[in-house]
């Protein structure tokens, strides 16, 4: 064969092999990822030994003040998020301060606005910061949208600000304890347990009930059940009604992680107890001012022992948290806070009744002491934990 014709041959054999090894290598070569729309879980940390940023891991890495993210932004395409901030929260886009948080609360960004107006797609550095304390970074979520409400119906004002979920395990490692609790209660101190949680004297005038409202008020039985119960109503409001941590005087006072979620269950029982059993000294107070110191133990035993047996219900709530949350919890927000409602309107209506048993409430004087120690702690606690905005 002419040495042309080899080299032409040898030419065709090398392009056929170079174009099978380029399609093979274009078979197994990786897809790009997909482009992000809003935020990810995956958010870095700044690593100044490397000078870089990492992917930030939990349980490797100590909390940091700022968290970074990259995130793909288009201008006139939203890319709204919402996030629970403390006070002096701020967020960078790109190095650019964007916005502080006035004061704590949920607050609700739209990305795209932060970029500015005809910006191509690119891809931005996210920083969410804080200068004294780690940032809540689990917070930030992308917004679901909502379907607009239609003329004539009402807005839902009793569902509070969505946030991240605690994790379930701790949920029920505290109802095993109250379970245990309310057990070993009952087989500790049978009659004492039986006569509170009676329900055929809650609304009757037996001699038994007369005799219950005239018992020493501060004993252990007592003392235990109002744990219990604090427990109970504080799962509740973790679990649930989260938006509480979120009003500016808590959060003042109490300025817990959210991370932190024993340490808010058991802040949360330590301030329910102490609110119930000081409750006793402001109504000491109060008969003292209204001259109706008479009637003061009478009303507070009728205060514990409807608080005690309302709270039963508790922890079948949260047995409706743990199974419904995930598929129905616009349902578990409302049954919550219709039994919250409910338990804080039965305790103001028994005391009342209880009262008007001894001095007829028509009595001006009278009614207005009842305003002071019952109705306007019941419209405060309904503002704070049904109707927190």
């Amino acid at each position: 064969m002419p040495a042309g014709r080899y080299q032409w041959w040898y030419g065709i054999v090398v392009g056929i092999l170079l174009l099978g090894h380029t399609a093979l290598a274009a078979e197994y070569r990786p897809l790009p990822p997909a482009p992000q729309q809003g935020l990810t879980n995956d958010w870095l940390i700044y690593n100044p030994a490397q000078n870089r940023l990492t992917l930030y891991l939990p349980d490797y890495h100590p909390p940091a003040h700022a968290y970074y993210q990259w995130v793909s932004l288009k201008w006139g395409q939203p890319v709204p998020i919402t996030f629970t901030a403390r006070q002096n929260l701020s967020l960078f886009l790109d190095n650019r301060l964007v916005f502080t948080a006035p004061e704590a609360g949920v607050f609700s960004l739209d990305l795209a606005r932060l970029i500015p107006p005809g910006s191509p797609a690119a891809r931005h550095l996210l920083c969410v910061w804080h200068p004294d304390e780690s940032p809540t970074y689990t917070s930030f979520v992308n917004t679901v949208p909502q379907p607009a409400v239609q003329q004539g119906q009402a807005a839902n004002a009793l569902l509070p600000q969505e946030r991240v979920p605690g994790p379930q395990n701790v949920y029920i490692v505290f109802l095993l304890l109250i379970g245990l609790g309310y057990g070993g209660i009952r087989a500790t101190y049978r009659p004492g347990f039986t006569r509170i949680y009676q329900l055929s004297s809650f609304w009757s005038n037996s001699s038994t009930d007369q005799d219950f409202l005239i018992k020493p008020t501060i004993t252990w039985l007592n003392l235990v059940l109002v744990l219990v119960f604090s427990l109970s109503f504080a799962l509740l409001l973790v679990a649930i009604h989260t938006s509480v941590q979120d009003v500016p005087l808590i959060r003042r006072l109490f300025n817990v992680p959210e991370s932190a979620l024993v340490v808010r269950v058991l802040l949360y029982t330590g301030l329910i107890a102490a609110f119930v059993l000081l409750k006793y000294l402001y109504l000491q107070v109060m008969g003292y001012i209204f001259d109706v110191s008479g009637l003061v133990m009478v009303q507070y035993r009728e205060f514990i022992r409807t608080i005690l047996l309302m709270g039963l219900v508790l922890p079948f709530v949260m047995l409706l948290y743990l199974a419904l949350n995930s598929s129905a919890p616009s349902m578990v927000l409302w049954v919550s806070n219709g039994v919250v409602a409910l338990l804080l309107l039965v305790t103001v209506l028994r005391i009342g009744r209880t009262l008007n048993q001894r001095a007829s409430l028509l009595n001006l004087h009278l009614f207005s002491y009842l305003c002071a120690t019952e109705v306007l702690p019941f419209i405060v606690l309904l503002k704070i934990i049904v109707f927190p905005y």
